[in-house]
């Protein structure tokens, strides 16, 4: 229903801030590390947010980027995962390391975020990694259909990259194209995910 508010900081508060746009107050809940550093009061901002409708709640939650609301839309998909604990998640790791722990099938690292316990890290990486599975037979298929040349010289962390940014929801052709445009040399792998994440989420 909204995409995005843009408008006047007018309260930043423990979970939550109230952006004024129109004449109206939006409250919007977010994660803490994007409310201390979104703005202070009087400053004029873009939230990007989801709507969440249930029968006992309608909450806006808002992030400052497409790749954190992106990551909060792959969270509450999975088993188990409410909006409140998405955005506690969010609030202790990034869209990159988040990615790569599930490509690594590294639940230790999931198990670390709050809330987060054995069984369902193990779930979290299974449903993603099966997300991920379709999406490479699509892929396929769509390569069969319309072959593209590729410029890319592919090795082991490249690949690492294309699948962690696949977990987070783009496209293996629209990962390929951005990655064309980047001189991906000497980069570690979690540097060619925020740096495929900046170009994706123009």
């Amino acid at each position: 229903m909204f995409a995005f508010i843009k408008g006047s900081i007018e309260e930043k508060s423990s979970g939550y801030i109230v952006i004024e746009a129109g004449g109206v107050g939006y409250k919007i809940f977010m994660p803490e590390p994007e409310i201390e550093t979104i703005g202070e009061c009087g400053d004029i901002v873009k939230v990007h947010t989801y709507y969440w409708v249930r029968e006992d709640n309608i909450s806006l939650y808002g992030f400052s980027s497409k790749e954190e609301l992106r990551m909060f839309e792959i969270l509450i998909s999975t088993s188990g995962i409410g909006a409140k604990s998405a955005i506690t998640i969010l609030s202790n790791i990034s869209p990159s390391s988040f990615a790569l722990a599930v490509i690594n099938e590294d639940a230790h690292k999931l198990t670390k975020l709050p809330g987060i316990g054995a069984k369902t890290a193990a779930r979290m990486i299974l449903e993603l990694k099966d997300k991920l599975k379709k999406q490479e037979l699509e892929s396929k298929e769509n390569e069969q259909k319309d072959e593209l040349n590729k410029a890319i010289s592919y090795n082991e962390n490249i690949e690492e990259a294309i699948s962690a940014l696949q977990v987070l929801g783009y496209g293996k052709r629209e990962i390929e194209k951005a990655f064309d445009k980047i001189k991906l040399e000497d980069m570690t792998v979690e540097d060619m995910i925020r740096k495929g994440l900046s170009l994706l989420g123009k």
